[in-house]
């Protein structure tokens, strides 16, 4: 299974970055390629990407908030996001690990930028809140 991870870090502490990563309704704002996301669920939800209002993508979310941990599967492409936080300093530690099918290993460069422009946007918008 093709993937790769990116890695960042936040000058906010773990729990203004969690806010927005565990909100299905925050990642518009910072995650590059969403542009419009409906509650479905406690665990599930649908997104709609940037430039695509007809397309909907099924989603599932599992947080685990010891953990600082979550994992994010699209239902449509089968590409699994795992978030990781961590304490870093007085700010955040932040891995993102990316799955995609082979069927989907055509977007991974795309998916990459995507991500670590999502990494770098998540940040400051943490930071903004602090």
């Amino acid at each position: 299974m093709p993937g790769f991870t990116v890695n960042g870090q936040a000058q906010a502490p773990v729990e203004e970055v969690w806010k927005l990563l565990f909100d299905p309704t925050s990642f518009p704002r910072w995650w590059v390629g969403i542009e419009t996301v409906r509650p479905d669920g406690p665990d599930r939800y649908t997104l709609w990407p940037t430039g695509y209002p007809d397309f909907p993508m099924a989603q599932r979310l599992a947080a685990d908030a010891p953990t600082a941990r979550v994992t994010v599967s699209c239902q449509v492409s089968d590409i699994d996001y795992m978030w990781q936080l961590a304490e870093l300093g007085a700010g955040t530690a932040i891995e993102v690990r990316v799955e995609l099918p082979d069927a989907e290993a055509h977007r991974l460069a795309d998916q990459r930028e995507a991500i670590t422009a999502s990494v770098a946007r998540l940040a400051e918008l943490a930071e903004a809140m602090v």
